[in-house]
């Protein structure tokens, strides 16, 4: 389909440029001729919030943005070039002229600065990662893309909160930098590492930054074209839309996500794990509005699909779905619908060997110790508690609805075995 010519104008090209892709809006509502109520129905707003996105410069709702932007006509590339980070060429020369000597320092500056950071707790590091959200800084080039994509997951895999949020500003800004190619396989890796914030957010009870996080994820999937990058946005936002009591909006985006991947034919085993996931989360989201026959329903689905998949799903996948990663999340619905006795009973059988990675290790206890300190059972909730925190701290110390129990515990049932060991553990690691 030839693009307007509209498009490769001056004024397109300049406003793109100065990364202003408000004014991009403006002037494609202008060029159909329309109102700004015009476009606020076709996009689902009010006119003043149309007119808010078309004067601002900061982007606060990149899913509406690009909405708006579709129905105006903005190119893809017109609108990823206005999404870019703006240039570094000054900070860049800088780094080119540093001494030798720097250059060989700057990699243990670089360990020591992030030890020390990391050091200061998953809370405070949230400031460095709101400045990379508000202002993308310098691509710092610190190796190759996909290794650190794949590192910065297993940080998440391990627990290692304060870890990921150091290393994330640098990720952004370098993922941003290569999306610049406007390749599709660059724009989906920007997505995933956006993905990858938001569930971290998530853990750590931060659900406003999570969602701007998974809207930005959603939109750079959408321009890339990835059903994999899609998909795992999708997951992302519906999350963050279920802390924040949305779970009719959560559904109907899970819902649409897994007839989007169904409709590929599932091919490839990684499209089937992705489709196996969205059916686990659609169950645990129905679960918690209370719905429980959608949500056991989808828990077979999802028991179905992952039929062909392997017993155990290997570590670093984007989707590390298994039969026993399904049982896990079927723990969760019945705890969620209010039968601990079923939670348990559905969790009896799993064993931390089941589980590829630390971070689901420790949500086996983690589960299983909401389902027992339903049933008020403290000495087995502390047991499940401390079972989880051996197997990664992180999920433990970092997550504050654990944490709660785990304070709880403390002041109601301070002799209780476990109670004295957990809380004195938890302590020592804030």
């Amino acid at each position: 389909m030839p693009v307007d010519p509209l498009w490769n104008s001056t004024t397109a090209v300049r406003l793109a440029a100065q990364r202003r892709p408000g004014a991009l809006i403006r002037i494609g509502r202008r060029h159909r001729a329309w109102t700004l109520a015009a476009l606020a129905d076709r996009i689902g707003c009010s006119p003043a919030t149309v007119s808010r996105l078309e004067r601002r410069t900061q982007v606060a709702d990149l899913a509406l943005l690009h909405r708006a932007a579709q129905e105006v006509g903005v190119p893809r590339h017109i609108l990823m070039t206005s999404l870019a980070p703006h240039s570094t060429t000054a900070t860049a020369a800088t780094r080119v002229t540093a001494s030798q000597r720097d250059a060989e320092e700057d990699p243990m500056r670089r360990r020591t600065l992030l030890t020390a950071t990391a050091a200061a707790g998953p809370v405070a590091l949230l400031t460095g990662l709101d400045d990379a959200l508000a202002d993308t800084p310098a691509p710092p080039g610190a190796g190759p893309l996909d290794r650190r994509l794949t590192g910065a997951r297993s940080l998440y895999d391990q627990g290692a909160h304060a870890r990921l949020l150091a290393v994330l500003p640098g990720l952004l800004a370098d993922a941003h930098h290569a999306a610049g190619s406007r390749r599709g396989l660059d724009q989906a890796r920007l997505s995933a590492v956006y993905s990858l914030a938001s569930a971290v957010l998530v853990k750590l009870g931060s659900y406003g930054r999570a969602r701007l996080t998974a809207d930005r994820a959603r939109t750079w999937a959408e321009i890339s074209g990835s059903p994999l990058a899609a998909a795992a946005a999708a997951r992302e936002l519906a999350i963050v839309l279920r802390h924040q009591d949305q779970h009719s909006a959560a559904q109907r985006l899970m819902a649409s996500a897994a007839d989007g991947l169904e409709a590929t034919g599932l091919r490839s085993d990684a499209a089937a794990a992705a489709y196996a996931q969205m059916l686990c989360t659609l169950a645990y989201t129905a679960a918690r509005a209370g719905q429980r026959t959608e949500a056991l329903a989808m828990t077979e689905d999802a028991r179905r699909a992952t039929r062909r998949l392997a017993q155990a799903a290997p570590p670093g996948l984007l989707f590390a779905i298994s039969p026993a990663a399904v049982d896990l999340y079927t723990v969760g619905v019945h705890w969620a619908l209010g039968d601990a006795g079923a939670a348990l009973d559905a969790g009896k059988n799993l064993r931390p060997g089941q589980f590829p990675t630390a971070e689901r290790k420790a949500r086996l206890g983690t589960d299983m110790a909401r389902a027992w300190w339903a049933r008020q059972r403290p000495e087995q909730t502390a047991r499940a508690l401390l079972d989880a925190y051996r197997a990664c701290p992180g999920e433990v110390r970092d997550r504050p609805a654990i944490r709660h129990i785990v304070d709880e515990l403390a002041e109601r049932h301070p002799r209780t075995s476990g109670v004295r060991e957990l809380h004195a553990a938890v302590a020592r690691t804030v």
